[in-house]
This record gives C-alpha cells, structure tokens and sequence, in this order.
C-alpha cells in the first residue's frame, strides 16, 4: 500500500481537492469523478460527496493509496 502523508496548513481541505494535490486526481474535475465513482473511503466509510471538509487526523484511502492528514504539527 502507498502510503502518503499531508500537512494541512488550514482548517480544512475539500476531497476532490485533497486528491488533487496529493497527486492521485490531476485536475479537481478529475477527483469528483473518483469521489463519485464510490472507491474512496475517510476513516474507513466510503465518502460519496465530493467536497466532504477533511480536517487533520483522518485517513483517505484511494485504490491502494492511504492518505494521512497531518496538522501543522504533523
């Protein structure tokens, strides 16, 4: 499994965006298409809306890929 580790400079980041940035989507159109098509899970629940707010601490787990949201203190 990959696994990739996110620092979160702010509150919040919306998921399409999140795969975006990680690098998993190559565009934010790119991650709605993926949140949609249902093989995205936060926190171990599949996560159907698109811009759902991810906070640091939580898990993204995309295909074979597992995203940690990490704070400013990581």
């Amino acid at each position: 499994m990959q696994r990739i580790d996110f620092d979160l400079d702010r509150e919040h980041v919306e998921l399409n965006q999140l795969l975006k940035l990680v690098g998993i989507a190559d565009s934010g159109g790119q991650g709605k298409a993926i949140v949609a098509s249902g093989e995205v899970t936060v926190d171990g629940v599949v996560e159907l809306r698109k811009t759902a707010k991810i906070r640091a601490g939580q898990i993204v787990r995309v295909g074979d890929a597992e995203i940690r949201v990490l704070g400013v203190e990581g």
